[in-house]
């Protein structure tokens, strides 16, 4: 009999368990949901009210690069495409941290970025700032943009929904691979439009050894960007020497792992 009462016990126990996971998944679930929801409804709201027009501006600067390149490779296409440019006036009123725009070739990505004092404030608020898990695209609190580090990087969630940065793993598709011309990114700021040529993308057990921002010397620079060619899932003929800016884009590819793209800047156009 005592056994059976035991038995008993264990069975109502793991009920009464099971039940509370359910009601907490299902309550997870649903802010998820929802936060997903308000990310899309103020994306909307965005894109109703910003214009970001593709320009080619009289006045584009093309970095100099330091050898020879030969005029199959996609860079001769890519110095050609037009640059974008936002006015910021709108944005800037909804939320005075905006300090740029970003576009990502093939990707959804497409959005105003933001920079406060940490990298921790838009993990867990969206563009108007009101609380949510969602989080929002922002630039590293380290970085400035009016005269650039050696490594800007921007960070945002990789949404399963593909918002923010959960379309980049697109770029580990050979399809996307294949299509040169989605090696480009595209960012306007206060200061200047840029365009940037794609040279590595991979995934990786976290680390924050590609979150550098400046380097004591060329050749820590130069063992930087190394290490970054060689962790890339592909490879692009792309020379980077050390007079470049390099952009980094930096996101969870799981629980364990970051997915991450690192672009030169070949192209600019001062404001």
């Amino acid at each position: 009999m005592k056994k059976k009462n035991i038995i008993q016990f264990l069975l109502i126990l793991i009920i009464l368990i099971s039940i509370g996971v359910f009601i907490y998944s299902s309550i997870q679930v649903y802010k998820w949901y929802q936060d997903s929801k308000n990310i899309k409804n103020l994306t909307e709201q965005i894109e109703e009210k910003v214009e970001v027009q593709e320009v080619e501006e009289e006045q584009t600067q093309v970095v100099e690069q330091p050898i020879e390149i030969e005029k199959t490779n996609p860079y001769w296409d890519y110095i050609k495409m037009n640059l974008i440019d936002v006015d910021f006036s709108e944005l800037l009123k909804t939320n005075s941290d905006t300090v740029g725009w970003i576009q990502v070739s093939g990707t959804n990505i497409n959005y105003p970025f933001v920079q406060t004092n940490d990298n921790k404030y838009y993990l867990r608020h969206a563009f108007d700032k009101s609380f949510n898990y969602a989080g929002w695209v922002f630039l590293d609190y380290r970085n400035q943009l009016q005269n650039m580090d050696q490594n800007t990087i921007i960070y945002a969630h990789g949404r399963i929904d593909n918002t923010m940065f959960g379309s980049l793993k697109n770029s580990l598709n050979q399809e996307w691979y294949q299509n040169k011309e989605n090696h480009v990114i595209k960012l306007s700021t206060q200061y200047e439009n840029t365009l940037w040529q794609v040279f590595s993308i991979y995934h990786i057990p976290t680390t924050s050894d590609y979150l550098e921002t400046n380097f004591h010397s060329d050749s820590d620079f130069l063992n930087f960007v190394d290490m970054l060619q060689k962790r890339s899932s592909y490879s692009f003929d792309t020379v980077v020497n050390v007079n470049d800016k390099i952009l980094t884009l930096s996101t969870c590819y799981n629980d364990q792992e970051k997915m991450v793209m690192h672009a030169k800047l070949i192209k600019y156009s001062k404001k």
